[in-house]
Parts: structure tokens; sequence; C-alpha cells
């Protein structure tokens, strides 16, 4: 298992990242080719239904040929994906307790605009030999990316350079994240703050109230990343602006009565310029 591991940041600093004992590192119950496969095929699995569990998970890994990978070893994977099954629970367990926890603003709230609400999230990409993370920033009205960036670590500098990117667009009235230690730091809460941005927090790691950018994984993964298989963190930056440029510009949404992001967004924008003409 040591093979997963990034090279340029430090053991310790991952396993305490991972919450995870270093025991886990010397791990070798399946083969690292094996491993690397049964991460692809969770991804594919997880990205298709998010609120499966991990033994749920391992028995479609056993139907597609995978008998003798056992719950606990795709329990101990997820974690290094940093994924978990979206399912109602009690709050139990925050990242980082140094950090502050923000509400979650969103309950049945009503979106009308543009700027409104975004939210982000970082999910897991499978390279030939390796695998890196995107995070991206989705605006709720417009389902429109509006920025995005690649790390081959879960570092906060790529959360906040997404963010900053975001701001440097437009600032929306709310910004929603999960609790994930990148995102109740305080590196990326006092961007909002200063910029006077109303923050909400979801009560789970993943929630299905953050389901517009879970919606956006699924199409960029099943539309673009299975089918191209991305060899390295060169094809992947070209190929997902690709997608993202097709996703914004070009892909229609029924949720849009089947326009694209793009359109919705700059009609909306126009719509509130003629009215304070």
């Amino acid at each position: 298992m040591v093979e997963f591991w990034n090279k340029e940041l430090p053991i310790s600093r991952q396993i305490l990242l991972l919450n995870i004992s270093r025991s886990f590192l010397y791990y070798k119950n399946v083969s690292s080719e094996t491993s690397e496969q049964i991460m692809e095929e969770i991804d594919k699995i997880y990205t298709l239904c998010p609120f499966y569990w991990a033994r749920r998970i391992r028995k479609e890994l056993e139907l597609k040929g995978y008998t003798k990978v056992t719950r606990h070893e795709v329990s101990k994977l997820m974690k290094i994906m940093w994924i978990e099954a979206i399912y109602p629970k009690k709050k139990t367990s925050i990242p980082n307790k140094e950090h502050k926890i923000y509400p979650y603003l969103l309950r049945d709230i009503k979106i009308t605009s543009v700027n409104q609400i975004r939210s982000t999230d970082i999910t897991y990409i499978k390279l030939a030999k390796w695998w890196i993370y995107l995070i991206a920033v989705i605006d709720w009205y417009s389902r429109k990316i509006i920025s995005w960036k690649l790390s081959n670590t879960m570092d906060v500098w790529f959360c906040t350079e997404c963010l900053k990117e975001a701001l440097e667009i437009s600032k929306p009235e709310i910004f929603n994240t999960d609790q994930w230690s990148q995102f109740t730091s305080e590196k990326f809460t006092s961007i909002l703050e200063t910029n006077w941005i109303q923050i909400s927090m979801d009560w789970v790691w993943r929630c299905l109230d953050n389901i517009y950018i879970e919606r956006f994984w699924r199409s960029l993964k099943y539309e673009d990343i299975y089918i191209k298989k991305y060899e390295n963190m060169f094809e992947a930056q070209n190929w997902i602006r690709e997608y993202i440029e097709f996703y914004n510009k070009t892909r229609i949404h029924q949720s849009l009565d089947y326009s694209y992001p793009e359109k919705v967004w700059l009609d909306w924008l126009l719509k509130q310029k003629l009215k304070q003409k």
C-alpha cells in the first residue's frame, strides 16, 4: 500500500490528514495493482450510488469479479479516496476540532438568482499510475462551474486558490461546503468572511444538500473521465478544461428547461441590467 502515498507530502502529514494508523501503510492483503483497479471500480460505483456503504460496494465488487476483497479493505480504500456514504446522521464528528463549524443555512431556501448560492466539493480522479484531486465551485441557479483546480495532494492551498478565482468573477451571497478540514480552516473561511459572504456547512461530509456538485461529478466522470482514462496530470488538466467548457456552454440540462449553464447565467444577468435601466 506504500506505493499509493504521495512522495511530495511527508508520510506523517498524510497519516494525520487521512486519520489512519501508520500500520496501514504496510497493509498488503491485496497487491498495489489490484488495489488501484479496485479503487477505480469503487469510484465508479460510488459516483453512481453515493449512498452505498462499504458493505454494499463490496457486494458490487464481488459481482464484478473481485471475490476476495473484504469489506474492511473497501473501507480502508474509501478512506484513502476521501469518500463516505451519503446518509442522514447526527453531527458526531468534526474533522478538525480547532476549526470553527458554521451552521447550515440552506434548509428550504428558494433559489431565485445567479450568485445567490455557490458550493464546492473535492473529488478523486484515477490516473494511470496515481490519483489526483479536483475541486470545483458551482453556482446553484445556473449550474455553471465558476472555477476549478487540480492537485496531487489534499492540502488547503488548491482549495483557497480555486475560491479566490471564483470570487474574482463575482461574489455570492452564501457559500456552502462540507466539514472537511480544508473548508473549515481559517485560511479558507477568512477569504469568505473578508468578502462579507455568508458561510454555510453541511452536517455530514458529503451530504445530499450539496447535490448540484455531486451531479456534476457524475456527469464529468461518466461522460469523460471513465471513457478517456487519463494517463497523467497534463491530460487531466486539458481534458477537464475541455469538458467544463462543453458542460458550461453546450451541454443542455433538463433541470434548466434544456438550456445550458452559461446561457442561464448570462440571461439572468441581462435581465438584471434591463431592470436597472
